[in-house]
């Protein structure tokens, strides 16, 4: 068993909150919600009802809305942020000097364009800093099913914590020295997974699927070498294991924000019904551009952006993509 070291999560979403239980077994955790009432109904009910119901809250995970008590624990221990992107600056610059800090959310920052990474280098050089991604529904990682993930930083001491903060029975943490690979997997999965979605939802096939994931991945790794990524990050845990989760899990958001594309509903009524936050919707044209940027060829990426912005009907996009010139696989 590892040294029980302070934990503080930022965010009580489904993700933050799972990983908050499966820490809370071995360490002290405190879990931050910014919501006070959120926070009071988790500490009444032992649940979090509206992110992650049937899962009960363990009797030493401590929660909170106060920044100063969550601001308290990263001075001395490891803070999580599990917001979505778009709270990920706001989080970083609120932590203490030279605080140690992973964050979990996956996709591009709107506006900027910048991944996590890239957003601390430029805000908080002074962290210690680096990411914890990999194929991991909620859910599943609540109830302690089995699920690997790898936690990756420029800073091997932090990666070490990593391990020791959260490697246990179910849940398996490998480690790895490219942040930049692994933050683009996990960002540009989601966008993948929407189109995956379409194609399930107007009934093309398993070939058509496999055909997606493929190519899918092949733009994801187009991607990452032009930002300075390694290949064979690609072919891990936060490239591969994580496109196919997403891509095919019944659990998946974006997935299903695409199974809902190819019926025809309008995109604002589909995410009014999700009710939590698809990256996959905020991070395809800001992928788009990045990659238009860097020269980068990514025509999945462009038909996932012209259905979302209602340029394209589903069917169309899917058929103007098998209708490309054919061409060596690369």
């Amino acid at each position: 068993m590892s040294h029980a070291q302070p934990i503080v999560v930022l965010g009580a979403g489904a993700w933050g909150t799972a990983l908050a239980v499966a820490a809370a077994a071995r360490h002290p955790v405190l879990l931050w919600a910014r919501d006070p009432g959120q926070a009071a109904d988790m500490a009444a009910s032992r649940g979090n009802q509206r992110y992650l119901p049937d899962v009960a809250l363990p009797a030493g995970l401590r929660i909170t809305s106060d920044p100063l008590q969550a601001l308290e624990v990263a001075r001395h221990g490891l803070a999580v942020i599990a917001s979505p992107m778009a709270g990920l600056r706001e989080r970083l610059a609120a932590l203490p000097a030279g605080a140690q800090v992973l964050w979990l959310c996956k996709g591009f920052e709107a506006g900027s364009g910048a991944l996590g990474h890239e957003i601390a280098r430029q805000i908080r050089p002074d962290l210690r800093c680096g990411v914890l991604s990999g194929p991991s529904f909620a859910l599943e990682v609540a109830r302690g099913q089995p699920t690997a993930l790898v936690a990756a930083s420029a800073d091997a001491g932090l990666c070490a914590q990593a391990v020791a903060a959260f490697h246990s029975d179910g849940l398996r943490i490998y480690t790895s020295s490219d942040p930049v690979g692994v933050e683009v997997g996990g960002a540009v999965k989601n966008v993948m997974a929407i189109a995956t979605g379409i194609a399930d939802g107007l009934q093309l096939g398993q070939n058509a699927r496999a055909a997606l994931i493929t190519r899918g991945l092949a733009e994801i790794t187009r991607l990452g070498l032009a930002l300075g990524a390694r290949a064979e990050t690609f072919m891990g845990l936060s490239g591969l294991g994580d496109l196919v989760l997403t891509a095919t899990g019944d659990l998946s958001r974006n997935r299903r924000v695409g199974l809902l594309l190819a019926t025809g509903q309008a995109l604002a009524e589909i995410l009014g019904r999700l009710g939590h936050v698809a990256e996959g919707v905020l991070s395809a044209p800001v992928v788009q551009a990045r990659a238009r940027t860097l020269g980068v060829d990514m025509p999945i990426t462009d038909a996932v952006v012209a259905v979302l912005q209602g340029q394209r009907a589903p069917a169309q996009a899917l058929h103007d993509l098998m209708a490309r010139d054919a061409r060596a696989e690369a």
